[in-house]
């Protein structure tokens, strides 16, 4: 953890709904005048799409069934861990960008699925703020949750885990149904043992539960909304946290353990606000005190 260079971590699973909790920070930011570097997991990836194509029909004719994104092998994750030992001491690093699709590979005139050359991180940010897989993971060899000084953990229920994506990757990326099973069936094994133990280290975690019936996520024609929703939000340390105050900011919110508030699902923006200004605040004026700014 860092004074003068605070890191933020978001991780939860592909389709989880990280990259709402990454546009609530932007909020934040904006709205405070932050100036945060945004780093995504996808660019710490090994393969591009094309070498991931490849490896993964190699593993397969090897008898491994499992080769996944969320595994350790498919990841550079002491490039990652070393992104944040250094920014957090130097506020300086490298990082790329994965290219995902037409609109953000044509600024740099490279194909879809490829990675941007590593670059410094621009000089003189207020806070480094990562969203992906592995910002908490821990093996022998790897641990990146010893750095971020907020470990945030996004995770809705598991078959609504399973309807975003088997509905984003029909609908927006042109997979068949039997494609998208066929991919969450291969990592599951990585999701159980790499994703999962991440939100033990977590600060806080947020999980959406649906309201409605999930019960067959691989027939579900739509995904149930947020007001079709709850969301459970605990914290590692509930002794720091002012939940009267949070009771009676967000309309029928309450306590299901003393570590544990539920809001319903369409407050999760809200209840994010809420709590986490004052986090970054925190951080802010910790950096500004301990560096003279």
């Amino acid at each position: 953890m860092s004074i003068k260079h605070p890191v933020i971590a978001i991780t939860g699973s592909s389709g989880a709904g990280t990259s709402t909790v990454t546009q609530t920070f932007a909020n934040i930011f904006r709205r405070e005048g932050i100036k945060p570097v945004f780093v995504e997991g996808d660019s710490f990836h090994r393969y591009d799409r094309e070498e991931m194509k490849q490896m993964a029909s190699k593993a397969e004719s090897e008898g491994n069934n499992h080769f996944s994104h969320f595994g350790l092998s498919t990841n550079q994750l002491s490039d990652l861990e070393e992104l944040f030992r250094s920014y957090s001491e130097t506020g300086g690093g490298k990082i790329r960008k994965y290219l995902h699709n037409k609109e953000e590979a044509a600024p740099y005139k490279q194909k879809p699925g490829t990675f941007t050359p590593w670059t410094d991180l621009e000089k003189n940010t207020d806070i480094l703020f990562y969203e992906g897989l592995h910002g908490a993971v821990i093996t022998d060899e790897v641990n990146t949750a010893q750095y971020p000084d907020l470990l945030i953990g996004v995770v809705p229920v598991i078959n609504l885990e399973w309807i975003q994506k088997l509905i984003r990757d029909k609908t927006q990326r042109g997979y068949s149904a039997e494609a998208v099973t066929d991919t969450i069936l291969r990592r599951m094994p990585d999701y159980m043992n790499y994703i999962c133990p991440q939100f033990t280290q977590t600060h806080v975690n947020f999980q959406r539960v649906p309201v409605v019936d999930t019960s067959n996520p691989f027939i579900s024609r739509d995904i149930p909304t947020a007001d079709e929703s709850i969301c459970v939000i605990r914290f590692a340390k509930p002794k720091d946290i002012d939940f009267q105050y949070l009771l009676s900011m967000i309309h029928d919110s309450w306590m299901s353990r003393a570590n544990t508030i539920v809001v319903p699902g369409g407050k999760m923006e809200i209840a994010m606000q809420l709590i986490f200004t004052p986090f970054v605040l925190r951080m802010v004026d910790r950096r500004k005190k301990a560096t003279g700014k």
